[in-house]
């Protein structure tokens, strides 16, 4: 490939080469993540999963030692909640970078360096000397842990073409949620052994944490397809001393006040002006409020009204992961109808197509959120009952959250990342907030009523999906920020 120069008639003056856009070599090129093979698709996938449930699983494997902490350090249970609730806020403020700093450098370098931030502020917790650094250094863990949360879905839109895309986000939710479900009873047999203790529901993280850091380090790749080029573009320039090679992600140019107006106010200016992304994250905020709002509900419900011990009292939750799996099977299963959509609209993904599942998981996790609470406020009822309820809330836990999340992949393409860091923030300011008034609400209203409410609000978010799968496509239409 040669220079291009332009020479003036009038002046003869050469003027500098005119830059030449460095592209794929076709739509079969092997460097494009889409043309991997499967095998390398499937061990970052995992990898990627794995990461994503460790940081979940830290968020509330420190539930079952607050009242130890309580006890410790002579604070009240609200402000003993901080543990769980300022984690969280720390997933709602990491997207805000870790999101648009992908979009300019790429996934690889944002995964590592938020794994190694959340490895070093998990052991730095455990030997917290005090409850205000417990506190400052569980938010800095959960603002660097949401880094996978974030990056994941972004990263398999990357990998995976609009119909393959539906297994690999089924699996990456449920991570989101096996990982907070299956961390209770590990903490409350944790604090009830006593050659560990409350400081082990941080060391565990760490430990994790390092173990995924080393298999991101060593085996995960870039996905992201402008900075992919960007580096074929430098490797060309090198190889050939052409300089006018360039990839069009090459030529962005930076400035502080460009990075916050465009990068990092983008997932905020999309939550605000896009009806759609607002929509979508008020729908996954409330599900993913209730996920940690059950970290106070079944307690109250298993261990202050049966008796139960923390590490039994958290067995319950199992229904609610049994209940998430059955969500991933039934939407599995609506991936074969989603592919037929594709194909008679000529291979074009419509993102309204992930939505029908949400329909009945709305109201089915409605149904389960009454179930819960007129069946776990008497100690009489046999256990195995509120916790059937899992099932049904499990269910719509998983189908009403992820169709949210893979709707906002589907319509933002290459602002997926911002878009996805718009719903991981105000998903996790939901989370954060639920605990913190769940006691209230509880001893105020009680279990029943308490779950009522909650339950009616549920009702009212279940015409959303539905409304959005008959006018969304218009939508968007109009839209001035999704692709």
């Amino acid at each position: 490939m040669q220079e291009h120069k332009v020479v003036s008639p009038a002046s003869s003056a050469v003027l500098k080469p005119v830059p030449q856009h460095v592209d794929f070599d076709g739509p079969d090129d092997p460097l494009n993540p889409l043309n991997w093979p499967i095998k390398k698709k499937v061990y970052i996938c995992a990898i990627l999963g794995i990461s994503t449930m460790i940081v979940a699983f830290a968020s509330s494997i420190f539930a079952p030692a607050i009242l130890v902490v309580m006890q410790l350090y002579g604070i009240s249970r609200e402000v003993a909640t901080l543990g769980v609730s300022l984690y969280v806020f720390g997933f709602a403020f990491g997207p805000l970078v870790f999101g648009p700093f992908s979009e300019l450098k790429g996934r690889l370098i944002p995964l590592i360096l938020s794994m190694l931030g959340f490895t070093i502020f998990s052991f730095a917790t455990a030997v917290s000397k005090d409850v205000q650094s417990l506190f400052i250094l569980r938010f800095f863990t959960g603002f660097f842990g949401s880094g996978p949360l974030t990056l994941a879905g972004p990263a398999f839109g990357d990998m995976f073409s609009p119909q393959q895309r539906g297994v690999p986000i089924v699996m990456f939710c449920l991570m989101v949620f096996i990982g907070p479900l299956a961390a209770p009873f590990t903490g409350g047999f944790i604090i009830t052994n006593q050659s560990l203790g409350w400081r082990w529901t941080a060391y565990i993280p760490g430990i994790l944490g390092s173990a995924a850091l080393v298999l991101l380090a060593l085996f995960l790749e870039e996905t992201f397809q402008p900075v992919i080029l960007a580096r074929k573009a430098d490797r060309l320039r090198r190889a050939t001393g052409d300089w006018s090679l360039h990839a069009v992600h090459e030529e962005i140019h930076l400035d502080l006040r460009g990075l916050i107006r465009n990068n990092l106010s983008l997932p905020l200016k999309m939550l605000v002006q896009e009806p759609i992304v607002l929509c979508m994250c008020i729908f996954g905020a409330f599900v993913y409020g209730l996920l940690y709002l059950f970290l106070t509900a079944y307690p109250y419900i298993f261990q202050m009204t049966r008796g139960m011990s923390a590490g039994v009292g958290g067995l319950p939750y199992i229904g609610v992961i049994i209940g998430t799996l059955l969500g991933a099977v039934a939407t599995a299963a609506t991936q074969p109808w989603v592919l037929r959509k594709l194909n008679q609209n000529n291979g074009v993904m419509m993102p309204e197509w992930r939505l029908p599942v949400a329909f009945p998981g709305a109201v089915l996790f409605t149904a389960g959120l009454f179930w819960l609470g007129w069946s776990g406020y008497k100690a009489n009822v046999h256990w195995i009952v509120p916790t059937a309820s899992g099932l049904l809330t499990g269910f719509g836990l998983l189908t009403m959250f992820l169709p949210s999340l893979a709707y906002l992949v589907e319509s933002s393409g290459d602002r997926s990342a911002s878009a996805i860091a718009a719903h991981t923030f105000l998903r996790s300011a939901a989370g954060g907030s639920f605990p913190l008034f769940a006691t209230q609400m509880f001893n105020g209203l009680g279990v029943q009523w308490a779950c009522t409410l909650l339950g009616c609000v549920s009702a009212i978010l279940i015409p959303i999906p539905l409304l959005l799968y008959i006018f969304g496509a218009r939508i968007r239409a109009r839209s001035a920020l999704s692709a």
